[in-house]
């Protein structure tokens, strides 16, 4: 090969292994932001999470947390429902009352164990969930957390509803209720348990409360409370 020719190609393979080296180094602090600036999404995800479930099991906790917001008061059963005007006329009303009271309380009561199954829960996200839940819409944490969460939290809630409402009297005023109702020529017998159906009201009622929190965390910047989630759902 003429000198001139090689000496062409020493300078082409020593360009382009010049290129090959700024490239590499170009691409490699890319790629290692990329994948700091996706670990900061999840630190971020996670912790609006945890911000808004902590919030919510706070609030539905305490006392009054259901029975005084109307969005998540627990009514009567719905067939106890159709016949509180008619069990009032039979002077039942004090009953009726009571038992309302107790159903929420309850509730309240039990609220206070959402707060390590939703903690695990979050401790569990995988990197496809921390993407759904940022891409999501505004009740995407809550759908995640509800389907993650929802079958443990029902196991814990249901033997303490059961406790709460035997020791605020609930059980023994509903069978008393459902005694004297199914007295009443004519009319159709109302269940005996209403365990299952104050659990059920307890966990939509939570759920309602942490949607709620999530939507002012991805909409709201004063909800933002950490320099955390205003620099992740700033981004958004």
């Amino acid at each position: 090969m003429p000198l001139i020719n090689r000496f062409s190609a020493l300078v082409m393979i020593g360009a382009l292994l010049t290129s090959c080296a700024i490239l590499e180094e170009v691409t490699r602090p890319a790629s290692t932001g990329a994948d700091a600036s996706r670990e900061r999404i999840a630190d971020g995800l996670r912790e609006a999470l945890t911000v808004a479930s902590r919030r919510a099991s706070d609030q539905v906790s305490r006392p009054g947390g259901y029975l005084d917001n109307p969005a998540i008061r627990i009514p009567l059963p719905p067939t106890l429902r159709d016949a509180a005007d008619q069990l009032r006329r039979f002077g039942f009303s004090d009953q009726i009352d009571k038992l309302q009271r107790a159903m929420n309380r309850a509730a309240e009561i039990a609220a206070e164990e959402a707060v390590s199954v939703f903690a695990a829960s979050i401790r569990r996200m995988s990197p496809s969930d921390v993407l759904a839940v940022f891409n999501g819409g505004d009740d995407a944490a809550t759908q995640y957390l509800r389907a993650s969460s929802e079958a443990e939290l029902r196991q814990r809630y249901q033997p303490i509803v059961t406790e709460r409402l035997r020791q605020v009297q609930g059980l023994d005023l509903y069978r008393e209720i459902a005694a004297g109702w199914n007295r009443l020529p004519g009319v159709s017998p109302l269940e005996p348990d209403p365990e299952r159906y104050v659990t059920d009201k307890a966990l939509d009622g939570l759920f309602i409360v942490i949607a709620s929190e999530e939507q002012r965390i991805r909409n709201d910047p004063l909800a933002r409370t950490t320099e955390l989630l205003r620099d992740v759902f700033g981004r958004r």
